[in-house]
């Protein structure tokens, strides 16, 4: 039985009840027979099923960000605002992206033979989603997935689970099959037995890069597919030239949205050496001015942590830099009171193989360090172990194009940090794992190619030479 905590007061919720490790397997078989009928249904029909889903996804705003802010402490506004309707939006894409999966009229490619590509959904996929984006992080795993045919059984984080188990009542609403959309509930137990089920085709993971190490072992004794989406320590490279006024801003949200516990936070900001102390103090000033505070209330910017364990270990990283020799300007401290407060921090003097510059933290702590020159700013945003997102701040467009190029990211934001649209891919490279979500990509992410070769040749025609 999960015991959920509200971050936002520290005081318990409600019990989950988990999902006997033995009944993962009945959850998979339901929806591989949920897959039979789905996979077979036109593009359009899934597309209706998916618009009247995305309907009552926005028709329910009002429940849906009850349970998301109870359960993740993230401001109110914040999610009814933006994150909810971004996620309808998203549902919106991917029933279009259903009637654009196609295959390509490949002609003749060996003489007397036309052959045809097509994409066919994987079959079941069992997804695994994180407890910072709870709905956002759902829909993308389950909006392409159905889109190209699949049928998919998800487990939520522990601490997270009231909008994916909403999401599926709102899908079945909808007039989806029975048994399509399975919500499967626990902790690593359970999803390990989803990530090895013999029935499950491919497995889906947002999470730490070691949850993907563990993920990509226990798929491997039955070669399923695996797409990840993993950690990151974002870059931000702020040049000579930049404004620093917007920078600050920017970089500011970019660190502390959601309180910092996004993978493509801007965790690093790199800055070149002759404007580094004003930026430095542009970004003191403005991260001093958020306002941390109850998610009810509307001048809230950011809520608490997700938990008290999780706030322990964003002030250990805090603490042993400071050990090391940083310094911290702002923030730095636990808030006291009720709840999984910590205020924006802002720490300097860390050296770049330190623990704190090199290791995933998921809070709202940024790292302010000099450098000089492009090619420095390059190699230190480069060196990390993660490559999932970075932002540069130039008024240059030559150089940010650049730079850009030079990055091992998946994405890099110019003059901005975190903005995202359905129709762009989201996904990194190196320790933040690999595929694509979001975007018509994600969508053939969750198919596979077929190749259908058609003899129609005469009987008496000669063969061709084929060697043996």
């Amino acid at each position: 039985m999960g015991k959920l905590i509200n971050p936002a007061s520290g005081e318990f919720l409600r019990e989950v009840p988990d999902t006997p490790v033995g009944e993962v397997g009945a959850a998979v078989r339901r929806a591989r027979a949920a897959y039979e009928e789905w996979s077979q249904a036109t593009p359009a029909e899934r597309a209706r099923v998916m618009l009247r889903f995305a309907d009552l996804v926005e028709a329910d705003a009002e429940e849906l960000t009850r349970l998301e802010v109870e359960e993740t402490g993230k401001p109110a506004a914040v999610f009814r605002d933006g994150e909810l309707p971004f996620a309808a939006d998203n549902l919106r894409f991917f029933a279009g992206a259903a009637r654009s999966l196609e295959g390509t009229g490949a002609g003749v490619l060996s003489s007397g033979y036309t052959s045809v590509l097509v994409r066919r959904p994987v079959g079941v996929v069992g997804s695994i989603a994180p407890w910072n984006f709870p709905l956002v992080m759902a829909v993308w795993k389950i909006g392409p997935a159905l889109a190209a045919g699949n049928a998919v059984v998800i487990k939520p984080a522990p601490q997270t689970p009231g909008t994916t188990l909403r999401l599926a009542e709102l899908f079945a609403a909808a007039g989806a099959p029975e048994g399509l959309l399975q919500v499967v509930l626990g902790d690593a137990e359970v999803g390990e037995a989803l990530v090895t089920d013999p029935g499950v085709d491919m497995v889906s993971v947002t999470g730490s890069t070691e949850t993907g190490r563990a993920v990509m072992r226990g798929a491997a004794g039955s070669l399923k597919r695996v797409h990840l989406e993993l950690g990151g320590k974002a870059p931000a490279l702020v040049f000579g030239d930049a404004d620093l006024a917007e920078m600050a801003r920017g970089v500011a949200m970019g660190a502390t949205y959601n309180t910092g516990q996004d993978c493509t936070a801007a965790t690093r900001v790199y800055i070149s050496r002759e404007v580094y102390g004003e930026a430095v103090e542009a970004l003191r000033a403005t991260l001093a001015k958020i306002r941390v505070g109850d998610p009810w209330d509307p001048a809230t910017d950011i809520g608490p942590l997700i938990s008290a364990g999780h706030r322990a270990r964003v002030h250990g990283f805090v603490e042993r830099a400071v050990a090391a020799g940083a310094s911290v300007l702002c923030g730095g401290s636990p808030a006291e009171g009720s709840g999984f407060y910590y205020p924006p921090t802002l720490i300097t003097e860390a050296t770049q193989d330190s623990e704190i510059v090199q290791g995933e933290l998921f809070g709202p702590v940024l790292l302010a360090l000099p450098f000089d020159g492009e090619d420095e700013a390059v190699g230190l945003a480069n060196d990390t172990p993660y490559g999932l997102a970075s932002s540069i701040w130039s008024t240059d467009v030559a150089r940010a194009l650049r730079v850009s190029h030079r990055l091992d990211v998946g994405v890099t934001w110019v003059n901005d940090h975190l903005p995202i649209a359905s129709e762009a891919p989201h996904g990194g490279v190196k320790g933040s794992g690999f595929g694509k979500d979001m975007s018509q990509e994600a969508v053939q992410e969750y198919s596979v190619t077929r190749h259908l070769m058609i003899k129609h040749r005469p009987p008496e025609a000669k063969e061709s030479f084929r060697p043996s």
